[in-house]
């Protein structure tokens, strides 16, 4: 299997997990299922666990950690999934992880090559969200892709119609005592317009961050390989990029070039979608000219989505720091999207 990119909803988690069970190592996988109060790890987080001790992920950011590992080498031997569930007073509750005191539980299982979310990555990549809801109290599962049936055994009757409400909402979440719902959504998408020295920086960053980024250059000199190893790179015209890759409500843009033949027209297919984010870089001379050129085209009544001159004012200067400053108001606007969408 080749190494799963940022466009797989999987992360690196189970990524890492897949690797371990190629190689014939024996793993658990643990899950937050629950939180109540403060928790620095979401529902839905992943810890994996191999049998000689090594992990990778989190669950939450202190002591509990070390509980879970061992929980996760007695089910890898015994085979038998476990619920764990700790309750931390605020006077501990930053030795135990919690910030704020509060609960949280973690489904500890172990995990093999016939796991289905270790099938279904390695046999049918998805092309969208997709969604596994297990059974806390008996350890069955079940896996749902859009517009393809479900694997596994059929959904109990009971919980279809809350199981419907709770996939609208797009991430994980308990549904009752005795199911949760784990949502793997596919990474938002970051597109870089002109592959500068911040686009190095910002596309690193960006993939940390559990974005997807690409980097868009039709220069040649400034488009190579050699220049961004790990990063998705495509010598070409934005707009013609982007006539073949639209862009969509879990897209970003931030263009970089400074050459308002290359920037323009990709501001402008921005301006034209649902994108969440949209970034230009210059000064306020620049972005001055900019929204001028761009009102006369005709896209006056939306140029306040553009963020520009882009990034939070750090004071930064030097390229690492002008792209801190930019994936810093890009997350802001993420999760402002996400608050909104919930409220």
């Amino acid at each position: 299997m080749q190494p799963l990119t940022a466009t797989t909803p999987w992360g690196p988690e189970l990524e890492q997990l897949t690797e371990w069970l190629e190689c014939g190592e024996r793993a658990a996988l643990a899950t937050v299922v629950a939180t109540w109060g403060s928790s620095p790890r979401a529902v839905g987080s992943h810890m994996v666990i191999r049998a000689d001790q090594q992990f990778a992920g989190s669950v939450s950011g202190g002591c509990i950690e070390g509980e879970v590992i061992r929980a996760g080498l007695s089910v890898i031997d015994s085979g038998e999934p476990r619920l764990l569930r700790f309750q931390v007073a605020s006077d501990r509750a930053w030795e135990m992880g919690l910030s704020c005191g509060g609960q949280v539980e973690v489904l500890v299982e172990a995990v093999d090559q016939d796991h289905p979310v270790i099938r279904q990555m390695q046999e049918h990549p998805p092309t969208g969200p997709v969604w596994r809801l297990l059974a806390l109290d008996t350890g069955r599962q079940w896996l749902i892709e859009a517009d393809l049936p479900i694997t596994g055994e059929p959904v109990p009757a009971s919980i279809i119609e809350p199981l419907n409400d709770a996939m609208q909402q797009g991430h994980s979440l308990r549904l009752d005592d005795d199911y949760f719902l784990q949502a793997y959504a596919t990474p938002a998408r970051l597109f870089i317009v002109g592959a500068v020295h911040t686009a190095q920086h910002l596309a690193a960053m960006a993939g940390r961050c559990g974005l997807a980024p690409l980097v868009i250059d039709p220069r040649r000199g400034f488009a190579r390989a050699d220049r961004f190893p790990d990063t998705a790179l495509v010598q070409q015209w934005p707009d013609r990029l982007f006539k073949e890759q639209p862009l969509g409500a879990n897209s970003a843009l931030v263009t970089l070039s400074h050459d308002p033949k290359i920037d323009d027209p990709a501001l402008c297919a921005a301006l034209d979608s649902k994108a969440f984010y949209i970034g230009a870089l210059g000064s306020r001379k620049t972005h001055r000219e900019r929204l001028q050129r761009l009102t006369e085209k005709g896209y006056g009544d939306r140029l306040q989505r553009i963020h520009g001159p882009v990034g939070l004012h750090l004071g930064g200067r030097a390229p690492a720091e002008i792209a801190v400053a930019i994936l810093a108001q890009l997350i802001q606007a993420r999760y402002r999207r996400e608050q909104n969408a919930a409220a």
